[in-house]
């Protein structure tokens, strides 16, 4: 191993120390333990939440769920993957999991059952409280990459996604998603294609703001989620082996 590979797996080694004392702290009920955790992974979750179910208001639905499930089985948490990507795969299986709900009551609604008179799930309105400040350039473009996205294939969406505009690895990506590296590797060769080598240079400048959580309604979900942990009536549900770590 050369001197930087060294000093890299050091660096990775010391990172996991400070995120399991980081879990510890937050398992002890420390808030600040807690808002630490958030304001460093509400961005990516989100993201990837946004990347799946394909609606602003649910997506943070999904985040505020994500967290919940996470900070009641912190104890679970053993280290042996990044704080990030344990949070990442939470995410992933609570936005499947509302995607499943959404196939399901599409079938039902085929097989005859009563409509009620809006479209429910299928209806959503996109909102954004932070997008006055951007320039109307960056707006266009922005629409653009995420109508792009959008239309991609649900496997190809979730690989561009966590690999372009998350800037995670392939390696990162193949272990949140539970793929070959090689799949990774086709998945986005096929997703770039489909978006276009040209959207593909005009999002460049701006790809980091896409699908924005931050400001009000990055504060208003972690007041959520701390709220909601303090309820004396919160439940424990025991995690999908898919979490057991």
């Amino acid at each position: 191993m050369d001197g930087t590979a060294h000093a890299t797996q050091l660096t990775q080694e010391t990172d996991r120390r400070d995120e399991r004392l980081l879990a510890a702290r937050a398992l002890a009920g420390e808030e600040e333990a807690l808002r630490l955790i958030m304001a460093d992974n509400n961005r990516r979750l989100y993201r990837i939440a946004r990347s799946i179910v394909l609606d602003n208001q649910e997506a943070e639905d999904v985040v505020q769920e994500a967290y919940l499930k996470a900070f009641t089985h912190l104890d679970e948490f053993r280290g042996e993957a990044a704080l990030a990507t344990w949070l990442a795969r939470i995410t992933i299986n609570e936005a499947l999991a509302r995607l499943r709900v959404r196939r399901r009551a599409k079938l039902i609604h085929v097989f005859g059952a009563q409509k009620s008179d809006s479209d429910g799930v299928f209806s959503s309105q996109a909102k954004d409280c932070d997008d006055p400040e951007r320039s109307l350039a960056q707006r266009e473009i922005l629409h653009l990459v995420e109508q792009a996205t959008e239309r991609l294939p649900d496997d190809f969406r979730l690989v561009f996604v966590l690999r372009v505009i998350e800037g995670l690895s392939v390696a990162e990506v193949a272990h949140i998603l539970e793929l070959r590296p090689e799949t990774v590797k086709t998945r986005l060769h096929r997703a770039r294609r489909l978006i276009r080598d040209q959207l593909e240079k005009d999002i460049g400048p701006f790809v980091m703001e896409a699908f924005p959580f931050g400001g009000a309604r990055c504060a208003q979900s972690v007041r959520a989620v701390l709220a909601r942990l303090s309820s004396p009536h919160k439940i424990r549900e025991p995690f999908p082996p898919a979490f057991i770590q």
